[in-house]
């Protein structure tokens, strides 16, 4: 589970945005474009709760802006199992929404099967590029564009040429954040060490406390997650320890802003709020939208208060060589092994 590598660095902050990447069709269901009131979202969350300070609280963030931007209808449904899924998609389909957004790879199948079952009714998925329908879009993300800059800045803070990276599940999604953090951290800083540890759980704090722990008493000094709720144990055990941590999906420093130097931010109330304004305008658009790093779908955070200027400078530069297409960041297990070895795998 464990693993050796080498460090990382950070970046500024821009704004939010999106490009259109791969297949998208417009998609026509007989539910026509409605404004203010008359439009309704339902967001299904994820396990870890809708104060995760991650994944499922920016998505809800995205609608709520939505919500006083637009003057329309949004709710979200927590599920405290897989098996909540299904039900709670179930519950908006019964509610009439206009569009229902699920937060996560995870739902996947549920949404599947209810949209197979329902194509008149609009669905969006985060984190999921598996579901070929006129009425589901999908809405993906390049986030190992922006684990590469907080693993760069990892590379060039540490003091201990030792970081962390604590994972919250193994799978393609996710080890995307994997292959950009050690990238960058190797490419920042060749002598340093990256342990990693997978905590199979979005809902564990006390499991990533303890993961975080152990990486400490092994000798890390920063220690990146991209776990949702099962992270905001590893910056306890961060802040705690006096070391450093990197947080995910959202600008995490004001959760611990003495602790949280930088955070790898995936847009998703962004993807949410332009999802939710196309289709009730009556552009839905199906298949495969992707946010990246030229778009600001993904970024560093914008937060810099415990970063120094050259270390910010070197992030900006290695930032524009990613965007002008001089750095290509490993997305997959075959191109990251050809470059740095077998050096990941949290499987």
């Amino acid at each position: 589970m464990k693993k050796k590598l080498m460090a990382v660095v950070l970046t500024a902050a821009m704004a939010l945005s999106m490009v259109a990447c791969g297949s998208g069709n417009s998609g026509d269901t007989e539910k026509g474009s409605k404004s203010g009131s008359d439009f309704k979202v339902g967001l299904v969350l994820d396990v870890g709760g809708v104060n995760d300070g991650s994944f499922n609280q920016t998505s809800w963030e995205g609608l709520e802006k939505a919500k006083k931007d637009f003057g329309i209808e949004g709710s979200y449904l927590e599920s405290d199992t897989d098996a909540d899924y299904a039900s709670n998609i179930e519950t908006f389909m019964d509610d009439d929404c206009d569009l229902i957004i699920c937060v996560g790879y995870m739902l996947a199948d549920a949404l599947k099967e209810a949209a197979e079952e329902n194509p008149d009714q609009k669905f969006a998925i985060l984190d999921d590029s598996s579901i070929d329908l006129d009425n589901v879009a999908c809405l993906m993300f390049e986030q190992e564009q922006a684990s590469y800059l907080v693993g760069y800045v990892a590379g060039l803070m540490t003091k201990t040429n030792n970081v962390g990276f604590v994972q919250g599940m193994s799978n393609e999604t996710m080890n995307q954040f994997g292959y950009g953090y050690y990238a960058g951290a190797i490419d920042a800083n060749p002598d340093i060490k990256v342990q990693g540890m997978n905590a199979n759980s979005f809902a564990d704090a006390a499991t990533g406390k303890a993961d975080a722990n152990s990486m400490i008493t092994n000798g890390a000094d920063i220690i990146f997650h991209a776990a949702g709720a099962t992270g905001l144990g590893v910056i306890e055990a961060c802040q705690e320890a006096g070391v450093y941590a990197i947080g995910v999906d959202t600008d995490q420093s004001s959760i611990a802003p003495e602790t949280v130097i930088t955070s790898a931010m995936k847009k998703v109330d962004s993807a949410v709020y332009d999802t939710v304004e196309k289709t009730m305008n009556d552009k839905f658009v199906s298949g495969i939208t992707t946010y990246d790093l030229s778009s600001s779908g993904v970024d560093i955070a914008p937060t810099q208060d415990l970063l120094p200027d050259d270390v910010v400078a070197k992030v900006e530069e290695v930032k524009q060589k990613i965007i002008d297409g001089e750095i290509t960041v490993p997305k997959t297990q075959k191109d990251f092994d050809a470059k740095y070895g077998d050096v990941y795998d949290l499987d």
